[in-house]
């Protein structure tokens, strides 16, 4: 059974300028970190925005194979693919205005019960359900 409240820990390290990396670690994993060209940075190495895009992306991956396993559902493969889009909001700020995730799900047992699971894993992510970012949703079961 899981206990909460639960924690997750992560740090970077950084020197002055955006052109140079940083590192990021968690789990005893450590990424390079760079601002993307897209803000005047070096580009080459994961973004926060990246990393945001990630998140979300995988939280339904995570979110649907748990749900997937506990129905003793299986499926041969599914592929998560998610376009992030950075824009202005009223206040002309950046925000992470929209994500759109498309996921194909391959070699499903039950084509039915598995769009079902998918469509809760989607409504249900608790990292998609903590942002403010709008999020759509596109599924296809080959």
């Amino acid at each position: 059974m899981i206990q909460y409240p639960t924690s997750f820990f992560a740090a970077s390290e950084a020197t002055s300028g955006i052109q140079t990396d940083w590192f990021f670690e968690s789990q005893n994993q450590q990424i390079r970190c760079s601002v993307p060209t897209e803000f005047e940075g070096p580009g080459g190495a994961l973004s926060p925005e990246d990393l945001f895009a990630q998140a979300l992306t995988n939280c339904f991956v995570a979110t649907f194979k748990v749900y997937a396993e506990k129905s003793r559902l299986n499926f041969k493969s599914l592929t998560a693919k998610s376009e992030l889009i950075v824009d202005l909001n009223e206040e002309k700020k950046p925000i992470m205005k929209r994500l759109v995730l498309n996921v194909d799900i391959f070699g499903a047992e039950n084509p039915d019960r598995i769009k079902f699971i998918a469509q809760k894993a989607f409504e249900s992510g608790f990292i998609l359900n903590s942002v403010k970012t709008e999020v759509t949703f596109n599924l296809n079961l080959i």
